[in-house]
């Protein structure tokens, strides 16, 4: 069966989900939403780097896209300075019936326990009206922290705490805002971004730690969130822009679920923009990983190292994110109603895609 799909936004995961799209037997791109007026009108094949036509042009009229009854649509729009307006896109595009996969916002990975009920509401309302259905997901939050995990504690005698983490050099990410902005990278030490304002780790991979207590049958006590950061040595370039010296240059994070006041679920994330930084902090397999520790009996560890074809990890967690999507597509759109997460899907297998 031919599933017809529209891709919303063509960001540094977007592009990457055109690719996909394009290069899954089961998918038919329908159409393309973009914000930039100067996409409007290219061919996808173009905003995708594909070097040919794909015969869809870009528009920013999501009415007409809409219109089309795509089976699914793959909603990629940054969400992280615009969570409402995110979810407001989300509860449009479920409310014409259109099933949706989804990179953000992430909380709506496992929105349980993590957000007020008011934020989450709106999707649940808006999926019943449209009987349609929404896969949060991506590679982190996701795959590496929600099937992997899940995955590895099906092989324990007894588990005393699992652990996610990221160990990533996010030197040739290009996006400025995260990395600025959001992070606080480049940023003075004494001044507290975004990500690190009370509470925002927790609603952003609160997710994380709720939905693989609920998948262990673990009652946690609280959520506790822990950071450090790190300055450059020297100012140095990435592709964002400048670092200072002695402007923020590593974060290394922890949102634990607690119980007894002990640790037993951790997202744990270890972000450098230079290899040499924090040379104390977890050291990534190969040039960047996701790593699950399980500890109990037996203690297991497993690492999960990306590579992208042009040598960078960092394209390789692009394109997880945007595969993880695309992939799940038929799974989601087969699925009943309303908001899904990873452990309402079966194994989703890249199906097709062996060359």
């Amino acid at each position: 069966m031919t599933y017809r799909v529209v891709q919303w936004s063509t960001g540094n995961v977007g592009r990457n989900a055109l690719i996909g799209i394009d290069a899954h037997p089961d998918l038919e791109l329908a159409g393309v939403w973009v914000s930039n007026p100067a996409k409007v009108g290219r061919d996808a094949g173009d905003l995708a780097g594909l070097g040919r036509s794909l015969g869809v042009t870009a528009t920013d009229d999501a009415d007409a896209l809409l219109a089309l009854r795509p089976d699914c649509v793959v909603y990629t729009s940054m969400a992280d300075v615009r969570v409402m307006e995110a979810v407001d896109d989300l509860c449009r595009i479920l409310r014409t019936g259109a099933n949706v996969v989804s990179s953000s916002p992430v909380f709506l990975q496992f929105p349980d326990g993590v957000v007020p009920p008011e934020m989450s509401d709106p999707v649940h309302e808006a999926a019943a009206e449209g009987g349609a259905s929404l896969f949060v997901n991506g590679i982190d939050p996701g795959f590496a922290n929600d099937v992997l995990p899940l995955a590895l504690t099906g092989i324990s005698e007894r588990i005393d705490e699992v652990r996610c983490l990221e160990i990533l050099n996010y030197a040739t990410y290009d996006q400025p805002t995260v990395l600025f902005d959001i992070m606080g990278f480049g940023r003075p030490m004494d001044e507290t971004p975004l990500l690190l304002q009370p509470g925002v780790l927790t609603m952003a991979w609160g997710s994380v730690v709720r939905q693989l207590a609920a998948a262990l049958d673990v009652e946690l006590d609280e959520i506790g969130e822990w950071h450090q950061r790190h300055p450059a040595p020297e100012t140095f370039q990435v592709t964002s822009g400048t670092i200072e010296k002695g402007t923020a240059a590593a974060l290394h994070f922890e949102v634990r679920g607690l119980r007894g006041g002990k640790p037993v679920i951790v997202l744990e994330h270890v972000t450098r923009l230079r290899d040499d930084l924090a040379p104390g902090w977890p050291q990534p397999a190969g040039v960047g990983c996701y790593r699950v520790e399980v500890r109990g009996e037996p203690d297991y560890m497993i690492d999960l190292r990306l590579l992208g074809s042009d040598g960078d990890h960092n394209t390789a967690g692009l394109k997880a994110t945007a595969m993880r999507l695309v992939n799940a597509i038929p799974a989601v759109v087969q699925a009943p109603p309303g908001l899904l997460t990873a452990m309402d899907l079966p194994l989703i297998p890249g199906r097709g895609l062996l060359r």
